[in-house]
């Protein structure tokens, strides 16, 4: 019988899988123990293996394509066995099947809606509100300056408009007889909203306007289709025009009055140059493109007045530098969107507070010099700091607890989580009961992380079950840094870099070397008090690491 092989739980943060590789193929032999496919999980890329044998009759998603856990990624059975009732007997298959009901019901929608009319040879265009900021969403008609039935020319201003920045004028670049205005002085318009129509004088403007509602009935339907922002993304039969923005000129010499094409205008501020010493080449004076493409400093039309002064004494012009703003997307991976929740729930459940001190670390300095003498392993100072806390834990058992809702769990095992950056963000894998471990079994653990991590091997077992974690970014040449807290633990240790500083000893000012660590607590099982006894304990077995040993 064909059974459903659905998307495994492969980490306890799990809710989504991307299958990054197929090992099979419909129609290959299946057997229990194989490798059918390679997971991306919020941790690792993972091996899959197939605890069903038989044919691969469906396979239920792409390479590439994220799915939740527990739904449907392939089947498995007898060749030639119907696997469609396999897929209907699932819960995800009555939403596949609704979501491709959906265009057929909607399209059955539309063929019930009034036919459209054909505004294509009114004589009459649409004058519609501009996009006059990239946040503005509707414009007040602060004054109009032409009323119904007015000859209107191309580069007359039909009003202004206040907008949430500013107050604009709306240039609608059309010409003819103004037979209809939308709203009166001081009522708002949508962006996209139709704020006049200019043609020719005695038009009925009664179908255009009929279109329009019709138009924005039809697009409430379409939940799913996007908003225009901006005049040239709305579709319609008949003939559009889009308005125009002249905007107010912060400078000494307003140029919102001069006659420029909205390109020109665009390209003038880009450049940073005022309309008025641009002298324009088309009809009636008006500025264009190529009257900006061509326009030179030098050209600035001076007042009269200047004559008296002395041309060399002209500030210098400086070259105009115009950048191109441009950026790069990527999705977010799974192990980023883990993060997030994970960090996002932990901050804003757990009541954060920090406590900083300052080590000492001349005995450590020389203690490790010693032992690396005589360890098989090189040990770094993050395995010191490792042991250390292992140790101080043990006397401090409240700071190796968890929240856990209506009880507080004191660990009496120090499992030790250590912060490693990889490529997609931040793996924590976990040295067990490091108490009990030597230095070089901590370095040797330490290192094969390390490079599981970096190859994306890290497995379930090797992440699970810290009771306290350690984030170290001193091999960045970081002073001192707060992190937050990896749940469930009930601390986070945040490790600095060691910094040669004057110090004083014994009175006198001399070299030394410092290390500042920060205790990241959750106040809903470690107080101020405890935390700082804590702290005072490891910055003892630091400054003089024979303790380590006793």
């Amino acid at each position: 019988m064909a059974e459903a092989v659905k998307m495994p739980k492969m980490s306890d943060t799990m809710t989504e899988g991307v299958l990054t590789k197929w090992h099979k193929k419909v129609g290959d032999k299946i057997k229990a123990g194989d490798v059918v496919a390679e997971i991306e999980t919020d941790k690792a890329t993972m091996d899959f293996e197939s605890f069903q044998e038989g044919t691969l009759l469906y396979l239920g998603i792409k390479e590439g394509q994220a799915v939740p856990v527990d739904a449907i990624i392939a089947v498995i059975g007898e060749n030639g066995e119907d696997y469609i009732s396999v897929l209907k007997s699932e819960s995800s298959a009555p939403v596949q099947e609704e979501k491709q009901a959906e265009p057929e019901a909607k399209a059955a929608k539309q063929d019930k809606s009034a036919p459209a009319v054909d505004t294509s040879n009114i004589p009459a265009t649409i004058i519609r509100m501009p996009a006059l900021s990239d946040t503005m969403s509707e414009g007040v008609i602060n004054k109009w300056n032409f009323k119904v039935g007015d000859k209107i020319k191309s580069d007359d201003s039909l009003a202004d408009v206040e907008t949430d920045k500013a107050t604009m004028e709306v240039v609608g670049y059309e010409e003819g007889t103004l037979l209809y205005l939308s709203v009166k002085e001081g009522e708002a318009v949508p962006v996209n909203g139709i704020i006049a129509i200019v043609g020719k004088e005695g038009t009925d403007i009664t179908p255009l306007l009929n279109a329009e509602k019709s138009d924005k009935v039809t697009k409430s339907e379409k939940s799913e289709a996007p908003a225009a922002t901006t005049p040239d993304a709305i579709a319609s039969p008949q003939k559009e025009t889009s308005s125009a923005a002249v905007t107010e000129s912060s400078s000494e010499e307003d140029d919102s009055r001069v006659k420029a094409s909205p390109l020109a205008r665009k390209l003038a501020q880009d450049k940073g140059i005022n309309l008025n010493d641009v002298k324009g080449s088309a009809e009636g004076g008006r500025i264009v493109k190529k009257d900006i493409e061509e326009f030179k400093p030098s050209e600035k039309v001076t007042p009269s007045s200047a004559g008296s002064i002395d041309k060399s004494a002209a500030p210098p012009t400086l070259p105009q530098y115009i950048g191109e703003e441009k950026y790069t997307e990527k999705p977010v991976t799974q192990m980023r969107k883990a993060i997030t929740k994970s960090l996002s729930e932990s901050l804003f459940t757990a009541p954060h507070f920090y406590l900083t001190v300052s080590i000492d670390m001349d005995g450590a300095i020389a203690a490790r010099t010693q032992i690396n003498t005589v360890a098989p392993v090189k040990v770094s100072f993050n395995d010191i700091v490792i042991k250390s806390v292992a140790i101080a834990l043990k006397q401090h058992p409240a700071v190796n607890s968890s929240f856990r809702g209506d009880k507080i769990r004191f660990n009496e095992h120090t499992n030790i989580g250590v912060a490693m950056a990889v490529e997609d963000g931040l793996l924590v894998p976990v040295v067990r009961f490091a108490d009990g471990k030597s230095l070089s079994r901590i370095s040797a653990e330490v290192k094969d992380f390390a490079q599981k991590a970096k190859a994306k091997k890290l497995q379930p077992k090797d992440w699970e079950g810290s009771t306290f974690t350690v984030s170290n970014l001193g091999m960045f040449g970081i002073d001192e840094f707060t992190s937050i807290i990896n749940t469930p633990d009930g601390a986070i240790l945040s490790v600095g870099a060691i910094q040669q500083v004057p110090v004083v000893k014994d009175g006198a000012v001399v070299p030394g070397n410092v290390m500042k660590l920060t205790l990241g607590c959750d106040h809903r099982v470690v107080d101020g008090a405890t935390g700082a006894a804590f702290l005072q304990t490891l910055k003892a077995l630091l400054e003089q690491p024979i303790r380590l040993l006793a």
